[in-house]
């Protein structure tokens, strides 16, 4: 008999062999499953019961798609939330507006919208350039052109403190600029003095940023070469090219002295080391004469007519030495007397193999080593006393 025909006990069998009552034991209604968890959910969600079938399908529909808002929601949210910090950067999270922690390197995540992130490089540099018209201490208009160079030191300074530090910076250059080129004179900005200036622009800038608490580090001032305005441009350049021609000259005067004064100098030493020289020779000369006639006059006191002998001929013999004139004597009581030209006799033989003769050392011994021309002697004849 089928469990649906008459007389069947088809009210307390269903076809699966259970009952009503809840005895059976077949799988349950999908559909009512379903339904039954839809109500749950919706009772959690301040919802209530619907009736009806179309009513129902239309709550779960909506409930899945505020679902899949919500997921959607949390996916952008984390991935929002989750950031990751290079080598080179740090970040800095404010929590209710107020400074929470600065981040270093790695993977990290706050909590939007609680907290807000500042994240910066703090190991590049950056470059900021300037060029404008400055009035220099002599009160002379010209253009100064510079770059500087800056990096991030205090990034929580560089956050919080001001709030366009960048711009904070441009106008304290500005005024660092201002303030050097105005007590500088023209001609150092123009020529060699730009090192010192971009130094002293430099430690009066720093000093400014540090006051300000900028967080800022200026790593470099480069003054890069300043020029008059376009409408005086002419003019100098005539006044370099002087101060060029200026210093041209100075240099060559320079080499010129650095040649002539050494010089003077080795001719004024030589002078004196002569003069020294000989101021030792007369010195010592003179010493050894009186030395020497010291000694000749403890000797003259033991043989004075010895000792004036030999004085004499020693003065003879000197002063004979000296003159070209020989006279030769005779034997006692000739008088004639014979008259040597030396000076001529040397000047014609000073060409033959035997030679110059050197000197006379007395007049016996230049006639033994000379032979005289008879030619050339001249013989007088004089009376005797």
């Amino acid at each position: 008999m089928a469990w649906n025909e008459p007389g069947g006990n088809s009210n307390n069998q269903d076809p699966w062999g259970g009952r009503k009552n809840g005895d059976r034991k077949g799988p349950p209604d999908i559909d009512e499953a379903f339904r039954k968890l839809q109500e749950s959910l919706n009772g959690l969600f301040g919802g209530g019961k619907k009736r009806g079938s179309e009513s129902g399908s239309g709550s779960g529909g909506g409930f899945g798609l505020l679902l899949v808002g919500l997921g959607v929601l949390a996916a952008v949210w984390l991935y929002s939330a989750i950031y990751v910090v290079d080598e080179q950067e740090q970040a800095v999270v404010l929590r209710f507006g107020e400074y929470y922690e600065t981040v270093g390197p790695g993977l990290n995540i706050y909590f939007p919208p609680i907290d807000r992130k500042f994240q910066e490089n703090v190991t590049r540099e950056r470059a900021y350039s300037k060029q404008g018209q400055m009035l220099t201490e002599d009160e002379n208009i010209i253009e100064v052109p510079l770059t500087v160079q800056y990096k991030i030191s205090n990034l929580q300074d560089f956050v919080l403190n001001v709030d366009q530090p960048e711009v904070s910076l441009q106008h304290a250059t500005d005024s660092a600029v201002r303030h050097v080129v105005g007590s500088t004179e023209m001609d150092q900005v123009l020529t060699e003095g730009r090192e010192l200036m971009a130094s002293e622009v430099k430690e009066r800038l720093q000093r400014f940023l540090d006051n300000y608490r900028t967080g800022i580090n200026v790593t470099q001032v480069n003054l890069q070469s300043a020029a008059a305005p376009r409408e005086v441009q002419e003019a100098f350049d005539d006044v370099i090219r002087a101060r060029e021609d200026e210093q041209r000259v100075k240099n060559q005067a320079e080499t010129y002295a650095n040649g002539v004064v050494p010089e003077a100098r080795g001719q004024a030493q030589r002078l004196i080391e002569d003069a020294s020289g000989y101021r030792d020779e007369v010195v010592s000369r003179a010493t050894g004469e009186a030395d020497r006639f010291t000694a000749l006059v403890a000797e003259y006191r033991k043989a004075p007519e010895v000792t004036r002998e030999r004085l004499y001929l020693d003065t003879m013999q000197e002063i004979m030495s000296n003159t070209s004139k020989v006279l030769v004597t005779g034997d006692k009581g000739q008088n004639n007397l014979l008259y040597l030209p030396l000076d001529k006799m040397i000047d014609g033989r000073s060409s033959s193999a035997s030679g110059s003769v050197s000197g006379v050392g007395s007049a016996s011994d230049t006639s033994s080593r000379m032979s005289i021309d008879p030619s050339q002697v001249e013989l007088r004849s004089r009376e005797s006393r």
